[in-house]
């Protein structure tokens, strides 16, 4: 009987004991909770920083059809509203991180109780709220426990004025936007968009499991790593029990859904990765100098990469893809052709230099290489650089059908890298000055150099346009006007030039009558000097500047011909100016810059400038025309075969009108396309990185081969995609045009003998240079 009621007594005992020790624990809790809140621990956010918190916001390139195009940030972060997040990750998430988020206020009494009652065991008791307060202010969790221990009841504190100051909408918003999901992915917009190639209101159920499953550790349970996706699959799996546990699934839901494969559509979003890469180069160029010209309002400067910017530009992502995908089908195509060529060189892959060009021009690659400034800014000496360079070692390589993991020396894959012939592509609209795609070489990461707007090469024959639009305007001349095609001399001391001038004809033929128009589809050489002359180069370079070309111009005669450098960009802008009746419009990358809150910082217009009469311009059109109809870029309207397969998408069966002009420069070393519809001008250069790289003959080495082909099959997606409207008009003619343009009423031309002839152009190897 004693032993019953001495048992009695120590279990009364050690029941007073245990609630003593449980509602002391809660009494030393609420009074930690109480020196948190007045400070005890540290400062707490004041209500001004938890009204904004600080957070860095990637900046964002909106194209002008709607689309997130890239981003500028130290942390891929991009808010979005509790309405653009899909009812499924809602569920996923209150179910899985925080059952009884709608009924607290901040702190879960009851997980809490369940947390020290079962020491953790039964998880932890950390609400969304908590989670927030943990992501906004504390950052980083400490190791040493004391210290934990006061990050936490700040935590809790924090979490309280959050549920006092937002609703449970902006707290589910705010928490999922912190959150970081490893893979540049920080917040749920970024992690939608890299995970699964898509917006997060366009998540389903599976994906958004996923989504909540990385909340726990987003590396120990991440689905993209191959060692963590079998544990990636297993929590997937206790989200959707979680789910039907709190009744958002069914039992056959959850059982459904749990046999599921784990499927992500890893889609990485970096500087080096995505659309319109080098356009994305360009445009942070651009924003450094207008971030110092347009501060805030207490004068500090935006910081584009923390500020949170939207950056609206001009470029449609529609069409960039389109160029993006052209560009890389045919250069793929044509580099094996040029791999091919190089079995049989010796220097491989150049050609016409001496061993000792060849040793400069790797030596200025390997100096201009990350590697060799890297060991420079940390002090190592030549010799030891030149010993790195020898060496060999592991690395990834470009190639077309993704990066090869090979063994080479640093100086062997300098080499390797010349071998690849490179291009650009830019499109614009010429009523608006939009640039509509830029593709400003083959693979950003490998080939940094943009051929769109950093690059200036020799334009060959596409320069010969602006010598006869020159002529028209200042002289009215037809296209149906004839001139002797005959060798045409420039004497010596005329415009300055030290020996007399005489161009050759690239087909070496001549004899007989050409119209203007027969001479620009053939590209002839002695039309060209005698039309420089009749209006004098310095007339020539007056307007190809007003037409928008910005570099330096000799006032020479030999530009006639197309000897002088000259970017991308100029070039399409300038011809532009021929599709829009004459007037120049500035090209604009970029239509207004709103703030983080979408206020409106600056809205852009175009400059716009009379090049051009109306019918000068028109006149223009219809020489540029009669290229594709019967000259060197035939071939885009030619059912035919018989070109070889080289020549990538033939036959391109266009049967609208096309106003374009190849070009080709000496030794095959560039080659142009430049195509205008009504409502879109593109232009295209393809060619080796040194002058020295080229194809050794015409055949594969002309503008109509190397450049021509991005150029059509870029137009034949753009009008497959019926939305872009890419015209299929015939060009706008002046209802008061005067000049005369149809030359198939003229009689046949005689020559000097009485004798009928007919034009004799060659263009059976397309060349024009």
């Amino acid at each position: 009987m004693a032993t019953k009621k001495t048992e009695t007594t120590n279990f009364k005992k050690y029941l007073k004991w245990f609630w003593g020790i449980v509602l002391g624990g809660f009494a030393l809790l609420l009074l930690l909770f109480f020196i948190a809140s007045v400070g005890g621990f540290g400062a707490l956010p004041t209500f001004e920083e938890l009204e904004n918190p600080q957070t860095n916001l990637a900046t964002e390139v909106i194209s002008i059809d709607g689309e997130t195009i890239g981003k500028y940030a130290t942390e891929n972060r991009t808010p979005i509203h509790f309405n653009e997040l899909p009812h499924n990750l809602i569920k996923a998430l209150v179910a899985t991180e925080d059952e009884r988020f709608y009924e607290h206020s901040g702190i879960d009494f009851k997980g809490l109780a369940r947390a020290v009652a079962k020491l953790g065991a039964g998880g932890g008791a950390s609400t969304i709220t908590q989670q927030l307060a943990k992501n906004l202010f504390t950052k980083k969790a400490s190791s040493n426990i004391f210290v934990r221990i006061a990050q936490k009841m700040k935590e809790w504190v924090v979490s309280v004025k959050l549920e006092r100051q937002y609703t449970k909408q902006e707290i589910i918003a705010m928490y999922l936007n912190t959150q970081g999901f490893l893979f540049n992915a920080s917040g749920i917009r970024s992690a939608s968009r890299i995970y699964f190639g898509k917006e997060a209101k366009d998540l389903d159920l599976q994906e958004s499991a996923i989504i909540v499953a990385m909340l726990k550790n987003p590396r120990q349970f991440n689905p993209h790593r191959k060692i963590s996706k079998a544990k990636s699959k297993r929590r997937r799996n206790v989200v959707f029990a979680q789910m039907e546990k709190n009744g958002f699934v069914s039992e056959q839901e959850k059982d459904s859904l749990q046999k599921l494969p784990l499927k992500i559509n890893y889609t990485p979003e970096n500087h080096n990765e995505g659309y319109a890469t080098y356009f994305r180069g360009h445009l942070q160029k651009v924003m450094r100098t207008w971030v110092k010209n347009n501060p805030k309002p207490n004068g500090e400067q935006y910081d584009i990469f923390r500020d949170g910017l939207k950056i609206f530009v001009t470029i449609d992502s529609r069409m960039q893809k389109y160029a993006e995908e052209a560009v890389n089908e045919h250069m793929s195509n044509l580099q094996s052709f040029f791999f091919k060529e190089q079995k049989k060189n010796k220097t491989a892959p150049f050609y016409d230099i001496e061993k000792e060009q060849i040793k400069g021009i790797l030596d200025r690659a390997k100096k201009n290489s990350d590697r060799y400034k890297r060991l420079k800014r940390a002090g190592k000496s030549s010799k030891y650089i030149n010993e790195v360079f020898k060496k060999k070692t592991k690395m990834k390589v470009f190639s077309y059908k993704g990066d090869l993991d090979t063994i080479m020396s640093p100086n062997d894959s300098i080499r390797y890298y010349k071998y690849f012939l490179r291009s650009g592509l830019l499109s614009i609209e010429p009523q608006t000055g939009h640039i509509k795609a830029w593709v400003g070489g083959v693979n950003y990461k490998h080939f940094k150099f943009d051929a769109v707007g950093q690059q200036k090469r020799q334009v060959g024959s596409t320069f010969k346009p602006f010598v006869y639009a020159t002529a028209i305007n200042q002289l009215r001349l037809s296209p149906c006007d004839q001139f002797p095609n005959v060798h045409y001399t420039i004497p010596k001391g005329k415009y300055g030039i030290p020996e007399e001038w005489m161009p050759d004809n690239s087909n070496d033929k001549y004899g007989g009558m050409l119209t203007l128009k027969e001479g620009l589809a053939g590209s002839i050489n002695t039309m060209s000097a005698r039309l420089i002359d009749m209006v004098s180069p310095q007339n020539v370079v007056r307007l190809a500047k007003s037409a928008g070309i910005e570099s330096d111009i000799p006032a020479n005669p030999s530009i006639a011909l197309g000897a002088v450098e000259l970017s991308l960009l100029e070039m399409v802008s300038a011809y532009s100016t021929f599709a829009n009746s004459g007037l120049r419009v500035s090209p604009m990358i970029i239509t207004r810059i709103e703030d983080k809150n979408g206020t409106v910082l600056e809205e852009f217009t175009p400059e716009t400038q009379e090049v051009l009469s109306e019918e000068a311009a028109y006149v223009v059109i219809d020489l540029l025309k009669g290229v594709t109809q019967s000259g060197s870029g035939v071939r885009l309207r030619t059912p035919r075969t018989g070109y070889p397969k080289i020549v990538t998408g033939f036959p391109y069966y266009f049967d609208n009108e096309i106003a374009g002009k190849t070009g080709t420069t000496q030794n095959q070393s560039d080659g142009w396309f430049m195509g205008i519809v009504p409502n879109l001008a593109t232009g295209v250069w393809a060619g080796g990185e040194d002058r020295a790289t080229h194809f050794p003959g015409i055949g594969y080495g002309q503008g109509a081969t190397m450049a021509l082909p991005s150029w059509a099959l870029f137009m034949q997606k753009c009008y497959a995609d019926k939305s872009l409207k890419i015209s299929k008009s015939k060009f706008a003619k002046p209802s008061n045009l005067s000049i005369n343009i149809n030359c198939d009423e003229k009689d046949e031309t005689e020559n000097g003998n009485g004798e009928e002839t007919k034009p004799k152009i060659d263009i059976k190897e397309d060349t024009d240079f």
